[in-house]
């Protein structure tokens, strides 16, 4: 079992940051920045509605995509050997279909194992009207128990994005080497995730409520293809690329570890 250093691994993003921060802007700018841009110029609200064109759907799922193969590129960038920046963006492209595979597996397995749960609950009579349901002291304990699992897989399967962009496998392998190389780190990994998680979670949650409101107040109410809505997207899309580029390094550096690559890449000083 490999050993991991999580004081490591951002000692060593920063120094990637610090070296190359402008190649990994590039690509979080292109494929991370734009799509989510686009992605809150059409829908402001960021949910899903049934009332919405189905034009909107198709553009959430493409810029989600996209979202995807920027982070791949980005931890391809923060791995050896080294690559320019248009061969990080075209093997993100190529490596984020079987990524999306590996997560449909995984979410596939996480609907069955819910299936015993619903057997329990319809087992021990659980009532079935919903408010009553949400009430029921059973169905609060499955849920949390549930949600530990969930948290569980979360933390084995960390490892995913950068097995997928690091090695040339398919979706079942990179559910076992995700497996495998988290065996043994699962707590540092959990309060590693849990720190940039929260952290994250609350800067995006101010970032979003301060620019909102102001934005409001000048240009008027977020409306889909609004100015409004469109420099609200462009504040949050700056600030969540910043935190993919942060994200992705972490995950790559963490890798290196866990796989035994601990060289540092060395990037061209160019994209070309």
């Amino acid at each position: 079992m490999q050993g991991l250093s999580i004081s490591r691994a951002w000692e060593e993003t920063r120094a990637l940051l610090w070296r190359e921060g402008k190649l990994a802007t590039s690509v979080a700018l292109a494929m991370i920045a734009l799509p989510v841009t686009v992605a809150g110029l059409v829908n402001p609200s960021g949910t899903a509605s049934m009332r919405d064109p189905l034009w909107i759907d198709i553009v959430m799922v493409i810029c989600s995509l996209i979202v995807l193969s920027g982070q791949l590129a980005l931890i391809r960038l923060a791995l050896p050997p080294s690559t320019s920046v248009g061969d990080a963006i075209r093997h993100g492209l190529v490596r984020m279909p079987v990524y999306v595979a590996s997560a449909v597996l995984i979410a596939i397995g996480l609907l069955l194992a819910a299936l015993p749960l619903v057997v329990i609950l319809a087992a021990v009579g659980a009532p079935t009207d919903e408010a009553q349901l949400v009430q029921s002291p059973i169905f609060l304990f499955v849920c949390f128990v549930y949600l530990l699992f969930l948290c569980f897989i979360a933390v084995r399967m960390i490892m995913g994005s950068p097995a997928a962009s690091a090695e040339p496998i398919g979706p079942i392998a990179i559910i076992r080497r995700s497996w495998t190389m988290t065996g043994g780190h699962w707590w540092r990994l959990f309060g590693f995730l849990i720190l940039f998680l929260v952290g994250a979670g609350i800067l995006l949650i101010a970032v979003s409520t301060v620019a909102g409101t102001i934005v409001s107040l000048f240009l008027g109410p977020l409306e889909p293809l609004s100015a409004s809505a469109l420099v609200t997207s462009l504040i949050e899309a700056v600030f969540q690329a910043a935190v993919s580029v942060i994200f992705a390094m972490m995950l790559a550096r963490i890798y290196a570890q866990l796989s035994g690559r601990d060289a540092q890449p060395s990037v061209p000083s160019s994209g070309t």
